[in-house]
């Protein structure tokens, strides 16, 4: 499969002209902060359908023939990529079906079926999804349009990376990328090899799913879009060549970049997209000159999100849950509750426990629920509950 070129990126540009917006560019003084250096974010969280995904699918079925598109188009998903090919579908005018995994976000889900397509819940990641997409094409004679193999898909992807030629100030600086099948990371690397070879670009993938940073997958991830076991040949031969470095991140550091992102920055970003931000945030990036993490997609459920946030939040100090062994009588949980409000914590719930825990006859265990401002404040309240003569064990 021949790699795409300078001038099959340029080809997709016109392409795409009036249909993917042209995403800003915004700094992050915050983030700046926080790393040491100058950051900035391509929020593509803000483009079409959610994602950086409506550049390729539109570029691959806009060169469909009249033949081709007659079959109808199939493909293969986390979510994004099958909510772009649906849209893109749906402009030209054909049928798509698309495979998901039986976990996608439902957010992605409808929406796919929102714009028209036939979507199919198979399997329990993206490559059960691929096969089942692959065997339906088979037996109904429809056009595979492949999630990140395919040169046509990545010089639409490419397309982002011309505009950061344009966006990014001139001179060295960094570019990180997150990587799943490794398409959004070829294409822009393609670009800016060519137009800004001063840069240099890393791609971040999720601890649980990291093939290009030579790890087995272990178990699902909050970062789904770029749980991609099996990479293609295509892009990882790409990426050798133009990639500087590949670093990995779990899921605690993607929670808690997502959270900042959205209490900061005002932008909601799925785990995906959050992954370059967590990179910069656990100094894995190398270097000290400015920064530009690409802020890959922005779909992600409101359950999920809710759920995302109190883990970041609970793993960056903000929320605390402790268990209190107290005397069962009287005036003891006022004496808790007085401490707390000398530290100037805000109390979420308290849920007193006389069963079913190992504890003495004339005892009993508080468990509390708080909101801090940070894990330095966490450690001033239990120091201060400690002092009180209080026997404390933390739960989170």
């Amino acid at each position: 499969m021949t790699r795409p070129t300078l001038a099959d990126i340029l080809a997709a540009q016109e392409r795409l002209a009036g249909v993917a917006q042209v995403t800003p560019v915004h700094s992050s003084s915050t983030l700046g902060g926080l790393v040491g250096r100058t950051v900035v974010l391509k929020a593509e969280n803000l483009q079409l359908t959610g994602s950086f995904k409506i550049r390729g699918a539109y570029n691959t079925i806009a060169q469909l023939t009249d033949e081709e598109r007659g079959r109808g188009v199939v493909t293969s998903s986390a979510g994004n990529h099958g909510q772009a090919v649906a849209w893109a579908a749906r402009q030209a005018g054909i049928a798509a079906t698309i495979f998901v995994p039986a976990g996608a976000p439902m957010a992605k889900v409808d929406a796919a079926r929102g714009y028209g397509a036939d979507v199919v819940l198979s399997g329990e990641g993206f490559d059960d999804a691929v096969a089942a997409g692959r065997a339906h094409v088979e037996s109904t004679g429809a056009i595979f349009v492949h999630a990140f193999d395919d040169p046509r898909v990545v010089a639409g992807q490419g397309t982002l990376g011309l505009e950061l030629a344009e966006q990014l100030p001139p001179g060295p600086g960094t570019v990180v990328i997150p990587i799943g099948g490794g398409g959004l990371a070829s294409g822009i690397a393609i670009a800016l090899s060519e137009l800004r070879p001063e840069l240099s670009l890393v791609g971040v993938q999720a601890a649980a799913c990291a093939p290009f940073a030579g790890r087995a997958p272990i178990g699902p991830t909050i970062a789904d879009g770029i749980a991609v076991k099996y990479p293609a040949e295509l892009t990882s031969a790409i990426l050798r060549d133009l990639l500087d470095e590949v670093v990995v991140v779990d899921d605690e550091a993607i929670s808690q970049a997502l959270v900042l992102l959205l209490e900061r920055s005002k932008l909601v970003v799925e785990g995906a997209g959050a992954a370059p931000v967590a990179a910069l945030l656990q100094g894995l990036v190398p270097g000290d000159g400015p920064v530009c993490a690409v802020l890959a997609g922005g779909n992600i459920d409101a359950t999920t999100l809710v759920s995302v946030t109190r883990f970041g939040l609970t793993s960056s100090g903000r929320y605390l849950v402790l268990a209190i062994l107290i005397p069962d009588r009287p005036g003891q949980l006022a004496r808790i509750v007085a401490a707390v409000a000398e530290q100037r914590a805000n109390v979420l719930s308290i849920t007193h426990h006389r069963e079913g825990r190992n504890i003495g006859v004339l005892e009993t265990e508080a468990e509390l629920t708080l909101e801090m401002r940070g894990e330095e404040h966490s450690q001033e309240l239990i120091a201060a509950l400690a002092a009180e003569g209080f026997a404390v064990r933390r739960l989170t």
